[in-house]
């Protein structure tokens, strides 16, 4: 079986500062296929913002293995690094100032890229207008970020991120910092390009309107992923995606039962498990 855009196998990552280790990723499983949007949700502390800064190639795993379009990252030399973040990923902040330059226009932060990349300036243009049509914007190409709305810098900064042509489109809370209404432009400006282009999309996210909206939620519990929710058209006149919620079995066999199931059914430190003939029981287990 080929293997997905994005594939995690037993992903640990452990920070270290004087005496204290933390362990912010535990044997992490993930596999995002190409083209996927993709949303992230959990907890402060859950380890999302630390797989997505080693998906981005901004910090290195401790253990295990992950490639992003067939790339080994935890082989990767300072150069190798480099390269990645410049050709195979784009990257959109949540801080909207933190993703354009101040000084110039829409146009020409999002030709910046380019011109690093050596192309010509005819080429690069063409490329940069084309972009800021796509997320709408084409009418604002020749304003600095202090003339745009924050909804119009995040967009434009998504524009940035595709300058190179990326396989994967990495988003850190992209409409954080916006209202609703804002970040639904937002959104859709995310979906028109993973649309149209065809780049893998993966979004951390704590913003249910984009969560929701997507047709794959994943949830990351203690540094793995715990579960995800898959919506789908259940027959083709449809008009809303139908939701179904999963627990997820990594590759060890292990099974986070989510915490409200665990609450309800004051599940304590251990459980019994009951094979059926096509289900496995579970019940409450501590000794008598």
């Amino acid at each position: 079986m080929s293997e997905g855009m994005i594939h995690c196998e037993g992903l640990v990552k452990i920070y270290k500062t004087a005496d204290l280790e933390v362990v912010a990723l535990q044997g992490l499983d993930l596999e995002i296929d190409p083209g996927e949007l993709v949303a992230v949700v959990g907890a402060s502390g859950s380890g999302k913002s630390t797989l997505l800064n080693i998906l981005a190639g901004l910090d290195v795993p401790t253990a295990g293995q992950v490639r992003v379009a067939g790339q080994d990252l935890l082989g990767m030399n300072a150069r190798d690094r480099t390269r990645y973040r410049r050709t195979v990923v784009g990257f959109v902040w949540q801080q909207t100032a933190r993703n354009l330059l101040p000084y110039l226009t829409a146009v020409r932060n999002v030709e910046l890229p380019l011109a690093m990349a050596g192309v010509a300036r005819s080429t690069r243009r063409g490329r940069a207008l084309e972009l800021l049509d796509l997320v709408g914007l084409a009418d604002r190409a020749d304003h600095r970020p202090r003339e745009l709305s924050g909804g119009q810098r995040q967009r434009v900064a998504i524009a940035v991120a595709l300058a190179n042509d990326p396989r994967v489109l990495l988003a850190d809370e992209p409409t954080g910092e916006l209202d609703s209404a804002t970040s639904s432009e937002v959104f859709e400006a995310i979906r028109r390009v993973n649309r149209e282009t065809g780049v893998t999309g993966f979004i951390v996210t704590h913003d249910p309107l984009v969560s929701e909206a997507v047709n794959r939620t994943l949830q990351i519990r203690d540094g793995r992923i715990s579960s995800e929710t898959v919506r789908r058209m259940l027959h083709p006149d449809a008009t809303e995606l139908h939701a179904e919620d999963y627990a997820v079995l990594d590759r060890a066999g292990r099974l986070q039962l989510p915490a409200e199931y665990v609450e309800s059914l004051r599940l304590g430190r251990r459980v019994r498990l009951v094979l059926e003939g096509d289900h496995v029981e579970v019940w409450p287990g501590e000794p008598r």
